[in-house]
């Protein structure tokens, strides 16, 4: 009977990780032909690409963005959560977290496509993070609000507020640098009579739509593949809670790290629980030559450690920092880079899943966004230097917030890059549309928070 059990557990253990990581790869998907439409709807109205090579180039390059692009921004997506979800995921109510936030993420995503509105999936998604974070509060008895990391959504809500108001203005400024400077009628009028543009701007436009293209990638993507880790994490701890490909010169660097990192916090008063957690670090790793050759039980409390003593030298060097000369905040961050090196990792196949759903999803159902971008923002048909201007700003946004860590979103910063090109050519923009987009940009955050944290409360109460 125990025999029966077990193989009952297990089947429904892989039940669990296929549709898990099935619901992943269909949000990455809804992501490719939501978002990236905003890439290649440039090069499509003025006529540089055929819409289907386009798209074909731009979901390459989207599947290269998640291949090679780092995973920083995948954990900082993560660590919304807060720390006690993220060393307990193996529970039921690590499962719910997981189902929720995607299924609320997706539903949103798929609403606004319908539309054609061109929303955030990064909003979203960090939107069904905050309300499952916010659900967990009451669930664990914590005062409203405990459950979200406060200072990591403010440093992502920041980002994301910026990221369009920067797109806006500064594709307008560069419009008007350009107008200046290559003085040029035809590159700020509507194309003709489905002309192409002159080469040099054309190979400009190629380039730019394979730039956001590839930053798209680096950057949304990671966001599945931080919650692909946390699936396989709470699924098959056994392989996934610890990198267990990391070597024994890396496990030193993560020992002595911690050391240091103990040390350091100790300057602030908070060297009991920090001292205890270094010791706990050491004690797991000394003698031991691979994370293989822990138990499961000494992998979770490895795992539960770091995070714990990395959270404590954030808070310290938060504090702290104004003191600190940028050498010893440089040292630091490395240190704290080594400490989590372990936990915060992604094997090559996880890359290649969400690169292939994301490059994947980039070639279908691109039309209804593209439309809206082309032809429903500005009054009159998007120009040459328009389209150059909007993509250049976004390219060089996007991959800004990509070698910071930080979630931008693709779709507003090339709408608003558009939307200002059109106020500096004096093309006028259609109120109606902006209304629109303001509107899905201002509701996604409540709707998506809504939507995740009553879902989580549902399947908890169903999980038990």
């Amino acid at each position: 009977m125990d025999t029966i059990h077990a193989d009952l557990a297990g089947s429904l253990n892989w039940i669990l990780i296929v549709a898990a990581l099935a619901v992943v790869c269909c949000f990455e998907a809804i992501n490719g032909f939501h978002d990236t439409a905003n890439a290649v709807a440039t090069v499509i109205y003025t006529h540089s690409l055929r819409p289907w090579k386009a798209v074909v180039w731009s979901g390459f390059c989207n599947f290269l963005g998640v291949y090679l692009g780092g995973i920083a921004v995948a954990f900082t997506i993560v660590h919304l959560l807060p720390v006690e979800l993220l060393v307990n995921i193996e529970t039921h109510r690590g499962l719910a977290m997981v189902f929720s936030l995607l299924g609320a993420a997706i539903v949103w995503n798929f609403g606004t496509w319908f539309l054609g509105l061109p929303s955030s999936s990064s909003h979203a998604l960090i939107g069904s993070i905050l309300g499952v974070g916010l659900a967990n509060s009451v669930l664990a008895g914590k005062p409203f609000g405990a459950g979200v990391n406060w200072e990591k959504a403010a440093e992502v809500g920041l980002s994301l507020l910026l990221s369009p108001v920067l797109g806006m203005g500064l594709a307008g400024i560069l419009l008007l640098v350009s107008k200046r400077v290559v003085p040029s009628e035809e590159l700020y009028q509507p194309p003709a009579d489905q002309q192409p543009p002159p080469r040099w701007i054309r190979a400009i436009l190629l380039l730019t739509c394979t730039g956001v293209s590839f930053a798209h990638g680096s950057n949304d993507g990671q966001k599945g593949v931080g919650i692909v880790m946390l699936i396989l994490i709470g699924l098959l701890p056994a392989h996934y809670v610890v990198n267990l490909g990391h070597d024994r010169q890396e496990m030193a660097a993560t020992r002595q790290a911690a050391v240091e990192l103990a040390e350091f916090v100790s300057q602030e008063g908070k060297s009991e629980a920090a001292a205890a957690q270094a010791q706990e670090i050491e004690s797991l790793l000394s003698g031991v030559d691979s994370y293989s050759s822990l138990s499961v039980k000494d992998r979770w409390q490895l795992r539960t450690a770091i995070l714990d003593l990395n959270a404590a030298a954030a808070q310290s060097l938060k504090r702290g920092g104004d003191q600190l000369g940028q050498d010893r905040r440089d040292e630091l961050r490395h240190l704290r880079a080594a400490l989590v090196s372990p936990i915060e990792y992604a094997p090559t196949w996880v890359l290649v899943m969400v690169a292939l759903s994301l490059g994947v999803g980039t070639t279908i159902g691109w039309k209804r966004i593209v439309v809206t971008v082309g032809e429903k923002i500005g009054k009159v048909h998007l120009t040459y230097g328009q389209g150059a201007c909007s993509e250049l700003v976004a390219m060089s946004t996007i991959g800004l917030a990509d070698g910071l860590g930080f979630p931008v979103s693709t779709t507003h910063v090339l709408s608003s890059a558009v939307a200002g090109t059109m106020v500096a050519n004096r093309s006028g923009v259609q109120l109606d549309s902006i209304k629109k987009i303001a509107w899905a940009w201002v509701l996604t955050l409540p709707a998506t928070v809504a939507l995740a944290g009553g879902t989580f409360f549902l399947l908890h109460v169903i999980l038990g």
